[in-house]
């Protein structure tokens, strides 16, 4: 019997795409089915895999800013048709739709964000908010009837996060079972030194978007003293935000990194900071992995994946002021870097990979019954 992974595209470097390797690593065998495909801007662990791109990925202007590809995807996905016995599908608003005669099981990141929260998701006057928002204005209807579809094409939905099993319940009326995904990012592996950096400082791990908050934290920092902040991701806010950091040499924005250099990044920092509502807490496990607390917004998935007093420390609201009495907090709190680590591997890969495997096999089993 075949199995097949399907993700929305592999156009960046993001928690979703990390649980991608993961079901790689668990399912080797499988080929993975995408729409868009760029393999210079996701993770080097996708290379010698079985990716399989539709026609879409054709347009390289799309492969270089998936969110361009917007109006196009949902008919793109309907021409996906996979031939396999069970397919696995990695979504976040659009690989759910794709089609298969097997039986189909979706791990869902989050209801399409864009689509159900598109204030959050498209805030602030970017150019790519506006276009998010237009396209939402215009196909809005259409989109969310297409999406309500695809869901209920699935044979079983699993989700991230207990703040994504209520979303889907709300969403789409489906009852799904919670199985968190693991810190993909582990210290056993290669570091490499990030040049020009001295250990102990905050550290932000996060696409430069809006709705991830990064600029409270910047202004936070800025206001506490002699805390250094550097910052680990791409994207179209950096040049807003790096004029909030108005040249400040205690906050360094480092864009994207290798992962030996993230995992040097992590070893040496003092902490992670993560402001942005998340709809799972992947970065925090990463951290305490290395046994390094998180400050962190007491919401969505940081809920499931930071100990308040244990593994971190929560702030009430992704503005200036509360972040930057957590960093005080912080200071002030001695931390057990083997219990923040204990945390961590309790979200061990070998338990997600066995979880999956026990539920691909059983729904294997009930097909071929």
């Amino acid at each position: 019997m075949d199995i097949a992974i399907a993700h929305d595209y592999l156009t960046q470097r993001g928690g979703a795409e990390r649980v991608v390797l993961t079901m790689s690593d668990a399912f080797p065998e499988a080929p993975i089915y995408t729409t868009l495909h760029d393999a210079a801007a996701t993770f080097p662990g996708f290379a010698g895999r079985d990716i399989r791109p539709s026609t879409l990925n054709r347009a390289p202007l799309l492969r270089s800013n998936h969110r361009l590809a917007l109006p196009f995807l949902a008919a793109d996905v309907d021409r996906i048709r996979i031939d396999a016995d069970v397919v696995l599908a990695s979504s976040s608003g659009w690989a759910h739709g794709v089609r298969t005669d097997g039986r189909k099981i979706v791990y869902c990141h989050a209801p399409a964000r864009w689509l159900y929260q598109t204030g959050r998701y498209a805030g602030g006057g970017s150019v790519r908010g506006l276009g998010v928002r237009a396209a939402v204005t215009l196909l809005g209807q259409q989109l969310r009837r297409w999406d309500q579809a695809a869901a209920r094409s699935a044979d079983r939905y699993l989700v991230n996060s207990t703040v994504i099993r209520d979303a889907v319940k709300q969403v789409y009326g489906v009852d799904a079972e919670v199985v968190p995904p693991p810190p993909a990012l582990l210290p056993a592996g290669v570091e490499d030194e990030v040049p020009g950096l001295e250990p102990g400082y905050l550290l932000v791990v996060a696409r430069l978007l809006p709705y991830k908050n990064v600029d409270h934290v910047i202004r936070a920092v800025l206001a506490h003293g002699a805390q250094r902040l550097v910052i680990v991701g791409r994207g179209p806010d950096r040049a807003r935000l790096e004029a909030i950091a108005g040249g400040s040499p205690r906050i360094v924005f480092a864009g994207g990194v290798s992962d030996p250099q993230l995992r040097w990044l992590y070893r040496n920092a003092t902490a992670l900071v993560a402001a942005a509502y998340e709809d799972y807490g992947l970065t925090p496990l990463e951290a305490a992995s290395f046994g390094r607390p998180v400050l962190a917004l007491r919401d969505g998935g940081f809920l499931d994946t930071v100990v308040d007093g244990v593994t971190g420390v929560f702030f009430e609201q992704a503005h200036e002021a509360p972040i930057a009495a957590a960093i005080g907090r912080l200071s002030s709190t001695d931390w057990d870097a083997q219990r923040i680590a204990a945390h961590a591997e309790s979200f061990s890969a070998e338990r997600f990979a066995a979880r999956l495997t026990e539920i691909v096999t059983g729904t294997r089993s009930v097909q071929a019954a």
